[in-house]
């Protein structure tokens, strides 16, 4: 199982650092709705359109089962909040993607620097995976950590024999088999996923801070050294 990361909350002054780790049911292939004949997108739960990604097939990732290409999603920077926002619907109710979520505290970050917090995030996002994929049920609906279809996403041994991507260029603490790619978000499909997940997710904790302290304006500008 192939599972791309990748984190948001790196550059802010405010806020945790949340990571978001992905996987595509390795049989699944996804294909351009617009080719399914009398193709209705509401009934299309899974639909993109063909990829800028062109079928990229890093490190021979496809001998092990996993080949996909998805047009809109790509690296979250790339894309406007309103595009984030039904990337992750769709993203995190799709029965053939499975995902899981870690996150660290600003206390964290100030104790052990926030690269250090970034690798435990993501260390966080893929246990999470696996302790829910094993579990075999879904989360509480206000955690959404993982979200997949146990008939298509298996809990056997081999499901959870795991090949991590990670964007970036450091590995994380883990015996994991993993590659780092740089501007992996913009390479690999499971990884651009990640980068929306866990920024989608992020914002929303920040919307949350906003009530709690309105006066900082955590709605607009997420904890990011923004001018007003």
């Amino acid at each position: 199982m192939v599972v791309g990361i990748d984190e948001a909350g790196r550059g802010p002054l405010a806020g945790p650092v949340v990571a978001a780790a992905v996987a595509v049911n390795s049989k699944s292939k996804i294909i351009n709705p617009k080719q399914i004949p009398n193709f209705k997108s509401k009934n299309f739960k899974c639909g993109f359109g063909v990829s800028g990604f062109k079928n990229l097939d890093l490190f021979r990732i496809s001998d092990l089962g996993f080949r996909i290409s998805m047009e809109e999603v790509k690296d979250s920077k790339l894309i406007s909040e309103k595009m984030r926002e039904k990337l992750y619907k769709i993203l995190t109710n799709c029965s053939l993607i499975g995902w899981g979520i870690g996150r660290v505290s600003e206390k964290v970050i100030d104790k052990i620097n926030i690269l250090e917090a970034t690798k435990l995030a993501m260390l966080k996002a893929v246990r999470n995976f696996e302790k829910k994929l094993k579990k075999g049920r879904k989360p509480q609906k206000s955690l959404s950590l993982i979200s997949y279809d146990r008939r298509k996403f298996t809990t056997t041994s081999s499901a959870l024999k795991m090949f991590l991507i990670i964007d970036g260029n450091f590995r994380i603490y883990s015996d994991i088999p993993q590659k780092s790619i740089i501007k992996g978000d913009q390479k690999v499909f499971s990884v651009a996923a990640a980068s929306i997940i866990a920024k989608v997710y992020r914002d929303r904790l920040m919307e949350k801070y906003h009530k709690k302290y309105p006066q900082y304006g955590f709605d607009i500008h997420k904890g990011y050294p923004t001018k007003l």
